[in-house]
C-alpha cells in the first residue's frame, strides 16, 4: 500500500476534532447539570421559606395580618421583581460568588412572596400542581436541549407575548375580571412552556460562547434564574387554573 501523507494528516485532524467534540459534550453536560442544580436548589429554598412563613401565619393571625393585610404586602410582592432586574442588569459586573449569593437571596424573597399560595390553596392542590408543573417543564426543557431545530426565531414572538401578558395582568388588577384572569392563566402556561424550551437552547448556546470558567459560572447562575422563573410562572398560572381554594 502506498504511503499517503495527506491521508495520515486527515486521520489525525479527524481524531483531534473528535476529541474536541467529546470535551465540549462533557463540558456542556456538566454546565447544564450545574444550571439544573442551581435551579432545583433555588426552588427548594423558595418552597421551604414559603411553607415556613405560611405555617407561621396559620399559627399567628397577627403575623398574617402584618404580612398580607398592610402595605408591607406590596414590598413582599415587588422586592423579588426589583432584585431580579438588578441581578440581570449587574450580572456582568459581579463575581460568580456574589451572583450566587444574590440568587439565593432572590429565591428566599420569592418564597416569602409565594407563602400566600399555601394560605389560599390546599396543600394537596399545591403538591399536585407542583408535580404537573415539574412534568411539563421537564418535557419542554428536554425538547429545548435535544432538538436540532433553531428556536431563536421564537424569541421576538415570546417577548411580545410576555409584554402583552404583563399589561393584561396590570389591567386586570383594576378590572378584576374572572374571564380575563382565566385567559391570562392559560396564555401564561403556553407562553412559559415555550420560554422553557427557548431558554434551555439559549443556555446551551451561551455556554459554547463562554471565554473562561468565571464567565461560564456566572452564565450557569443566570441560566438557572431564567429556568427558575419559567418554572415559577408555569406553576402560578396552573394553580390559578386548577388549584383548589381553602
Amino acid at each position: 500500500m502506498a504511503f499517503d501523507p495527506n491521508n495520515v494528516a486527515a486521520r489525525r485532524w479527524g481524531q483531534a476534532r473528535t476529541v474536541d467534540t467529546t470535551q465540549i459534550d462533557v463540558g456542556l453536560r456538566q454546565h447544564m447539570l450545574g444550571v439544573y442544580n442551581y435551579m432545583a436548589s433555588g426552588l427548594l429554598l423558595t418552597g421551604i421559606v414559603a411553607y415556613g412563613v405560611a405555617q407561621w401565619a396559620f399559627a399567628d393571625r397577627a403575623v398574617a395580618q402584618v404580612l398580607f393585610g398592610t402595605p408591607l404586602k406590596w414590598v413582599i410582592m415587588l422586592a423579588p421583581i426589583g432584585l431580579v432586574f438588578f441581578l440581570a442588569a449587574r450580572l456582568h459586573a459581579m463575581s460568580a460568588s456574589t451572583a450566587q449569593i444574590t440568587y439565593w437571596i432572590y429565591a428566599g424573597l420569592m418564597g416569602l412572596s409565594l407563602s400566600s399560595v399555601f394560605l389560599v390553596f390546599t396543600g394537596a392542590s399545591v403538591a399536585r400542581v407542583f408535580f404537573i408543573t415539574a412534568a411539563t417543564f421537564g418535557a419542554m426543557s428536554l425538547y429545548g436541549y435535544t432538538t436540532k431545530k433553531d428556536l431563536s426565531g421564537w424569541g421576538s414572538f415570546l417577548f411580545m407575548g410576555l409584554i402583552g401578558l404583563i399589561i393584561a395582568s396590570v389591567v386586570n388588577i383594576f378590572l378584576a375580571s374572572s374571564m380575563l384572569h382565566f385567559a391570562i392563566s392559560v396564555i401564561g402556561v403556553l407562553l412559559f412552556e415555550g420560554l422553557t424550551a427557548y431558554d434551555t437552547q439559549a443556555i446551551k448556546q451561551e455556554y459554547l460562547e463562554s471565554d473562561d470558567a468565571e464567565t461560564a459560572s456566572k452564565k450557569s447562575i443566570f441560566g438557572a434564574l431564567r429556568l427558575y422563573l419559567d418554572f415559577i410562572n408555569i406553576f402560578m398560572s396552573l394553580i390559578s387554573l386548577v388549584g383548589e381554594r381553602r
